[in-house]
Formats: C-alpha cells, structure tokens, sequence
C-alpha cells in the first residue's frame, strides 16, 4: 500500500472517530473528559474501538479547527465543545458534514 493510500485510510478512520466524538457530543454538549475517558467511555458509547495515538490526532484536528477546546493542564488536558463560538445554525452544519441528521 502506498504513503497516499495509508494517509488516506488513516484519514478516514480520524473521520469515523471525529463523527463517534461529535455524535457523543450531541447528545452530551456539557460533557467533557481526558483524552483516555473519551476513548474509553465516549466512543465505547458509540460503538467504535479506537487507538488513544488515532485518538489524540482527531481530538488535536477538532480543536484546530476551533470545534473542541483543550482545558486544564497540558499533559492531560480535557477536552469539551468550544462555546465562545458557538452557534446553533453553524453546529447543525457541522453535524450535517460528518453525516448526522439535524434533530
């Protein structure tokens, strides 16, 4: 298999593990855990398996993007939905792009 197509599958996988995180996240916004509790209870929660390493990069895309925010100490932050910025329209959009209905 080549770079391209394993960044590819990796690529994909951040996706299906993005849409457990945001689907949790949905019927939970005032959730928040570590990077650990998240893949242990929040994607368990939607029945995906992942790597912690998988994980880690998906949970740092989110918050490049500006979806998820970091909170507390650095080497074991929490993360949550970002609420500064939040707005209903745009997070109904943004569900909509990872294949969640509007409910």
């Amino acid at each position: 298999m080549t770079d391209d197509r394993l960044n590819q599958c990796a690529r994909l996988r951040e996706n299906e593990i993005a849409e457990a995180v945001l689907g949790y996240l949905s019927a939970n916004p005032d959730a928040s855990d570590t990077l650990e509790g998240i893949a242990e209870w929040w994607i368990m929660r939607q029945r995906l398996r992942v790597e912690v390493a998988q994980l880690a990069r998906t949970l740092e895309r989110l918050a490049g993007e500006g979806i998820i925010e970091r909170q507390g100490e650095p080497e074991n932050p929490r993360y949550r939905l970002q609420r500064y910025n939040y707005d209903e329209q745009a997070w109904r959009r943004l569900l909509a792009s990872y294949g969640f209905q509007n409910s």
